[in-house]
């Protein structure tokens, strides 16, 4: 069996696990029935401020991506929601791979030090969600084990992995006077030239992290893109009856993009409302309501992204058979 098809199916009995973990014993009349009295100009207040933090996504992307090719902000933002698109259509985070194969072509610009930009925000990303949950739990008892578990696995994952980029980044001659010895013993010489291209190429993408200025900026614009995100979270809590305080969606916004790490099926489908459910009822939310809240929300960064994505995959003349591209073409690009 492929990796691929492993991979699969253990999204779909992660996701699977978890939509058990969180709709179990409810009743779906009463959530459907919730949704249906819901406010729903709230969520097309929300649907907005969610393309708007989007947009700010892309301005960091820009400040990582700059010492690589300097393409604007207003060209990455198509390339962006096509890889939030994918991400939300297909398994393993195709979207990422999605993001580089569009860049490439739309630009020009090199695969291998794209994907390390993007390898750097996800990590970033990570720690702003730890910085959010830690931020709340300084005004809030939360109780809940099982997400507490969630923070011991993740905190040193993502603060481990930035500290070695930023040794990475710091001495790139250091770094390359390590992997030299390594590529030169334990690979043929055949492959030297290669593989020699392709770690220089991948240390490439992080050369922004060397400048003070641009990691400063990224930092600011990474804090306040998952801010305006979080008012997402805010504005659709009012579309339901049920108020909770800003720092506990804070906490939903945390565990629920730190559940992505764990196995499911495109789009998340099942991490997200378990994790979202588990965190609102921990204070004082009625379970129906959280899972009924749990769809909408979800749905409400699914939906119009992933149409928006449709609507500039087709604009940029491209189809779906590119997805099966863009894996061969960065497969290539990175073997």
């Amino acid at each position: 069996m492929k990796k691929q098809q492993v991979s699969f199916i253990l999204g779909v009995i992660g996701s699977l696990f978890f939509l058990w973990v969180g709709f179990r014993g409810l009743d779906i009349r009463e959530i459907v029935d919730i949704m249906g009295h819901i406010q729903w100009g709230w969520i097309m207040v929300a649907v907005p401020v969610y393309f708007v933090a989007t947009y700010i996504l892309t301005w960091r992307w820009y400040f990582l991506l700059k010492p690589v090719q300097d393409v604007p902000a207003n060209t990455l933002f198509p390339v962006v929601v096509i890889g939030y698109m994918a991400n939300n259509l297909l398994p393993l985070r195709l979207g990422e791979v999605m993001r580089a194969y569009v860049l490439k072509r739309e630009t020009q610009t090199p695969i291998v030090p794209a994907l390390t930009t993007i390898l750097v925000e996800r990590v970033f990303d990570g720690l702003v969600m730890l910085t959010f949950i830690f931020t709340a739990l300084l005004f809030v008892e939360f109780k809940e084990n099982t997400l507490r578990l969630v923070i011991m696995v993740t905190t040193p994952l993502f603060f481990g992995a930035m500290a070695f980029f930023f040794w990475l980044a710091s001495a790139p001659e250091r770094a390359h006077s390590l992997y030299t010895p390594l590529i030169n013993r334990l690979l043929p010489s055949a492959l030297h030239e290669r593989v020699f291209k392709l770690a220089d190429e991948l240390m490439q993408g992080f050369d922004s992290l060397r400048s003070k200025r641009a990691l400063a900026l990224v930092i600011i614009f990474s804090l306040w893109s998952w801010t305006v995100e979080s008012s997402t979270y805010w504005i659709v809590m009012h579309a339901f009856d049920f108020r909770v305080d800003f720092t506990v969606l804070l906490l939903v916004v945390g565990f629920g993009n730190l559940s992505t790490i764990l196995p499911s099926t495109a789009g998340y489908i099942g991490t997200f409302h378990a994790v979202a459910i588990l965190t609102l009822t921990a204070f004082g939310v009625e379970r129906t309501i959280a899972g009924s809240y749990a769809i909408v929300m979800h749905a409400t960064l699914w939906l119009p992204i992933t149409t928006a994505g449709v609507v500039y995959l087709v604009r940029l003349g491209l189809r779906w058979s590119d997805f099966q591209r863009a894996q061969t073409i960065v497969s290539e690009a990175t073997s």
